[in-house]
C-alpha cells in the first residue's frame, strides 16, 4: 500500500502580530510573512497567492513573481526594446512558461544571459513589492510539482527578496511617508510642471491624468514600477502630484411645494365637474 504524507500544516494567521509585522514593514523595520518563512523552511514548491500577486516557489526559494501592479519579464523587455515583441510572443505560445520561453530566446540568440537575469530579478522585485504588501486577507499556497532543474532563471531566496521589499518600502517611506499613492489615480496639482522636474519626472506628470495609477503609468512607459513609484513618492513631496477631488455629492431633491389641503379638493373637485 502506497503511504501518501500530506504537506505539513500553515503557520495560524496572528493578527495582533501582523498588525505589528506590517508597521515594521512600513518602516523597514520588521519581516513580511510567517507563511512564507514557513514554506522557505520546509523546502516547499508551488505557488503562494496574496491579495496583490503571487511567488512561484522551488525548494522553497522564488523562481518568479507576478503582480497585476507590475509589469512582466516580456513587457519590460519588448518596451525597452530589448527584444522584438513577436519574438517574445512567438517564444512564449510555443513553450507555454517563463521558464521555456526563456530557454527558446537565450537558444535564438535573442538575448543574453546575463540581459535576462538582471530582466527576470527586476520584475522579480517589482512584482513581490506588491504581492507582499499588508493585505485584509490571508495568503493561500498551492502545492505542485518541482519545476525541471538547471532553468535560465535564477531562483532566489526568501530572506533576500523579503530584505528587497523591506529595503524598498523604507525608501519610499523617507520620501513621502504614505503609501496611499501606489495604487490610486494620480493628478498633477499644477497644469505647468515646477522648474526642476527631471525628464523623468515630467514624463510622470505628463500622464497622470487622474485616472492612471502608478503603475499604469510605469506601464506606459514601458519602465519597471518602483522608479516609477520613487518619482511619484519625489513629486508628491514636493506638491506637484496628488489625487483628483473627491466626485461633488449630488444635491438632495427639491422637496415639493406646500399645497394648501382645501385648495387641492377644489380643484379635483373642479375636475371631476369638468369631466361630466
Amino acid at each position: 500500500m502506497t503511504v501518501v504524507e500530506a504537506p505539513p500544516p500553515l503557520p495560524v494567521r496572528d493578527t495582533a502580530r501582523d498588525r505589528t509585522r506590517d508597521q515594521g514593514a512600513r518602516d523597514g523595520t520588521g519581516g513580511l510573512s510567517p507563511m512564507l518563512t514557513r514554506l522557505a523552511a520546509e523546502r516547499a514548491t508551488g505557488v503562494l497567492v496574496r491579495e496583490g500577486g503571487a511567488l512561484y516557489l522551488a525548494d522553497g526559494l522564488v523562481l518568479h513573481a507576478e503582480s497585476p501592479y507590475a509589469p512582466g519579464i516580456g513587457t519590460l523587455l519588448t518596451a525597452s526594446g530589448a527584444l522584438p515583441a513577436e519574438e517574445w510572443w512567438t517564444a512564449a505560445g510555443t513553450a507555454g512558461d517563463l521558464t521555456g520561453t526563456a530557454r527558446l530566446l537565450l537558444a535564438g540568440g535573442w538575448l543574453t544571459r546575463a540581459a535576462l537575469e538582471i530582466c527576470h530579478l527586476h520584475a522579480l522585485y517589482d512584482a513581490a513589492y506588491f504581492a507582499l504588501a499588508p493585505s485584509s486577507s490571508p495568503g493561500r499556497f498551492h502545492y505542485g510539482p518541482a519545476p525541471e532543474a538547471g532553468g535560465p532563471l535564477p531562483a532566489v531566496p526568501v530572506a533576500a527578496v523579503e530584505r528587497e521589499v523591506l529595503r524598498r518600502r523604507a525608501l519610499l517611506h523617507r520620501l513621502w511617508p504614505d503609501g496611499y499613492l501606489d495604487g490610486v489615480p494620480l493628478l498633477r496639482t499644477a497644469p505647468v510642471a515646477a522648474p526642476g522636474v527631471t525628464a523623468r519626472q515630467a514624463a510622470v506628470l505628463a500622464l497622470a491624468d487622474g485616472v492612471r495609477t502608478a503603475p499604469d503609468i510605469a506601464l506606459a512607459q514601458g519602465r519597471r514600477v518602483f522608479p516609477t513609484l520613487v518619482e511619484v513618492r519625489r513629486l508628491a513631496a514636493a506638491g506637484l502630484l496628488g489625487t483628483p477631488p473627491p466626485p461633488a455629492a449630488a444635491a438632495p431633491p427639491s422637496a415639493p411645494p406646500d399645497v394648501d389641503p382645501h385648495i387641492a379638493l377644489l380643484k379635483r373637485v373642479r375636475d371631476a365637474l369638468e369631466a361630466l
